[in-house]
């Protein structure tokens, strides 16, 4: 330490310290991605041994909620290396083979970013699987509805519990689908907004420099 410098106060390491009470954060996320991991094996289980008992759109839905797995597995990621570097310690991947193209230029922006347009492929993949189960919606009646709810209890009591296997109901409606897809607009246009704010964050430096 040159004679210049001032030693850095108690409090002052104490508060910087206090990044590392994010740890077991990430820890905890690190965790989340093993249940994904168990969740995936699950799935691709279950769409193998079933295949030949599937239709075209329930193996579709299937492959659908598999990358909708992976890419929330992908979002994971890239919080637990992008904000583990960014707000607690420096990974030092310099030299590393298979270092994140992304994570040597990451920063709170970068991330907020990217974590953005992950959150919109997401999305994209649950609207794409309302749009598909969307087909359906002719004629079945919605589970939750009195009318529902009053015929399926009618049958029951006259044929018994046996027959409640034969009745059909969707569990989304025209509103739902509406009201997702105003959602997914949203985050695209939130998205839109936080990248166009980080531009204008970023020329705002050379501007001033240049007065």
């Amino acid at each position: 330490m040159s004679s210049t410098e001032k030693p850095i106060s108690p409090l002052s390491s104490l508060i910087f310290a206090s990044r590392w009470l994010q740890l077991p954060l990430y820890l905890g996320l690190i965790l989340a991605q093993c249940v994904y991991v168990f969740l995936f094996g699950k799935e691709l289980w279950h769409l193998v041994h079933k295949a030949n008992t599937m239709g075209e759109q329930e193996i579709m839905l299937l492959v659908l909620g598999l990358i909708d797995v992976v890419m929330i597995s992908n979002l994971l990621v890239m919080v637990i290396v992008g904000g583990y570097e960014t707000f607690v310690s420096r990974l030092r991947l310099e030299n590393h083979p298979d270092q994140p193209e992304w994570l040597s230029h990451v920063n709170a922006s970068v991330l907020k970013v990217k974590l953005a347009l992950s959150i919109i492929g997401i999305s994209s993949i649950h609207l794409l699987k309302t749009f598909i189960g969307a087909g359906n919606l002719d004629g079945l009646p919605a589970c939750n509805s009195p009318e529902y709810v009053t015929a399926v209890l009618d049958a029951v009591a006259k044929y018994g519990p046996a027959v409640e296997a034969s009745f059909k109901c969707s569990t989304m409606t025209g509103s739902g689908v509406m009201w997702q897809t105003i959602i997914h607009a949203a985050f695209i246009l939130s998205a839109i907004g936080i990248a166009y704010t980080d531009k204008l964050m970023a020329h705002t430096p050379s501007k001033s420099l240049a007065h």
